[in-house]
């Protein structure tokens, strides 16, 4: 683990939002080929597992809006990072519900394996940011409906049609 002084930073961009500036000189000690995964601890507040984006300063870790209200941070003001590898399979915490139908679902697991990993963790990522279990339920259901569907490829639009149609069922019941 390495502790890292830095400041909330906002880029003035309608792309990128607030991040935390990164020395290359620690980001490098924890790149591994692409893998740039790292699991962040905000103040020893809050940890998060991001990726360590390259900048022509450097390296940087962004952080939403919605977490730096949260956190109360504005920008500017000095924070302590800790940083650690991350060495899950997904960079991020994969919901229980859909762990289990990748588990159950070989056709479906097959398709989700063979995606970049960006975009599994933008899957996992959907079904996650919901609580509800029903809800979970319901979005990993319809993804991988749509991956067998589509052999493999991903059509976000067709994915969110489909997604509102289970909701609709879920709410049916």
């Amino acid at each position: 683990m390495t502790n890292v002084q830095t400041s909330l930073q906002k880029f003035d961009s309608n792309l990128w939002g607030h991040h935390f500036p990164i020395p290359e000189d620690i980001a490098r000690l924890f790149i591994e080929g692409n893998n740039r995964r790292v699991i962040c601890r905000v103040n020893e507040v809050h940890s998060m597992q991001c990726a360590l984006m390259p900048s022509s300063e450097g390296y940087f870790l962004l952080i939403n809006k919605l977490l730096v209200t949260k956190l109360g941070l504005t920008v500017g003001e000095k924070v302590t990072l800790k940083l650690e590898k991350d060495n899950s399979e997904f960079g991020h915490e994969v919901p229980e519900v859909l762990s289990a139908m990748l588990e159950q679902d070989d056709e479906g697991r097959t398709y989700f394996y063979k995606l970049t990993p960006g975009k599994q963790r933008t899957l996992i990522y959907l079904v996650g940011k919901v609580k509800n279990v029903d809800s979970q339920l319901s979005k990993g259901l319809a993804i991988l409906q749509h991956l067998k569907e589509e052999k493999g490829k991903l059509d976000f639009k067709k994915l969110n049609i489909l997604i509102k149609e289970y909701n609709q069922r879920l709410k049916l019941m």
